[in-house]
């Protein structure tokens, strides 16, 4: 009997750290695709900004054009490493969260597998006792239930060793599951942010460059009908920033994050409260 409730206890550990798994990964699962998706909007609005740019350089002096072009351009590249950090946010974050359900539902198929063998061991132990008491004499009757009970035993014996070995496993992976998801997490925001502030320098030189008094002499002169300095450059369109800049304003949905692009317009951030991801719904999906 002190076997059975040792087994009782050991159950009840794997059942709550199997239910700690479950929630914790739900609500990681929750807050990251929230993450990335806000991630997602602010290149969207920092897209909006690029378009602005443009449309206010082309009513402007040609120092301030230019100058802004150049910032219009590093504004954009920004943007394209921040649409490489939201796919890959979602690619090597989001997506494992989201289908951790799987791991959890077959762990709970083996405690629950258990469980039921073990009750089968308690009934066979309790008819036993009942035999013993009711009819001691009955030798046959209850060395029969005796075997029943062993048997009952063994297998129970048995299937809690395999238990034991799958919520080891299932531990070790948690482990090593959750290090990995946050190391990619990390290096992800890391490679942007470095990428980053390397444009960001370029685009600071661009506006500390920008020579003011040429244009005041040029809005003056024009003021006073001289045109002195005549302007060959042709009004900024979208498509006038260099070929060899990889972003483009009319970029395509390349994943479910983008296509909530036009969502992100009228939504207003601050009120949004995310759900806490149901992990038990997504484990009937395979595993990708």
């Amino acid at each position: 009997m002190n076997i059975i409730l040792s087994r009782d206890s050991q159950v009840r550990v794997m059942e709550d750290m199997v239910t700690n798994a479950e929630k914790s990964f739900g609500q990681f699962c929750s807050l990251l695709a929230a993450y990335t998706r806000k991630t997602a909007r602010l290149r969207d609005k920092a897209d909006q900004l690029v378009k602005q740019l443009i449309n206010f350089a082309n009513m402007e002096n040609p120092e301030m054009r230019a100058t802004l072009r150049n910032f219009a351009e590093d504004l954009a590249k920004v943007q394209d490493y921040r649409q490489a950090e939201v796919e890959r946010l979602e690619t090597k974050v989001v997506n494992p969260l989201k289908f951790y359900g799987v791991q959890i539902k077959q762990t709970r198929a083996e405690i629950k597998k258990f469980k039921s063998v073990r009750n089968n061991e308690i009934k066979q132990l309790e008819k036993l006792e009942k035999l013993r008491q009711k009819s001691p004499s009955d030798r046959q009757t209850i060395v029969s239930a005796e075997t029943s009970m062993q048997r009952a035993s063994v297998d129970a014996s048995r299937t809690s060793h395999q238990l034991e070995e799958t919520v080891d496993t299932f531990q070790k992976q948690k482990l090593k599951d959750i290090q990995k998801i946050f190391l990619d997490f990390v290096t992800i925001e890391m490679v942007f942010h470095a990428k980053a502030v390397e444009v960001y320098s370029s685009a600071f030189q661009t506006l500390e460059s920008y020579d003011l008094e040429k244009d005041l002499e040029d809005f003056r002169a024009k003021m006073h009908g001289v045109y002195g300095r005549y302007d060959a450059r042709p009004p900024l369109t979208d498509t006038t920033l260099s070929p060899a800049l990889p972003w483009s304003l009319a970029r395509s949905a390349q994943s479910t994050i983008q296509s909530q692009r036009k969502e992100a317009v009228s939504e207003d951030d601050s009120a949004e409260e995310d759900p806490v991801e149901d992990l038990r719904g997504q484990a009937q999906q395979p595993h990708q």
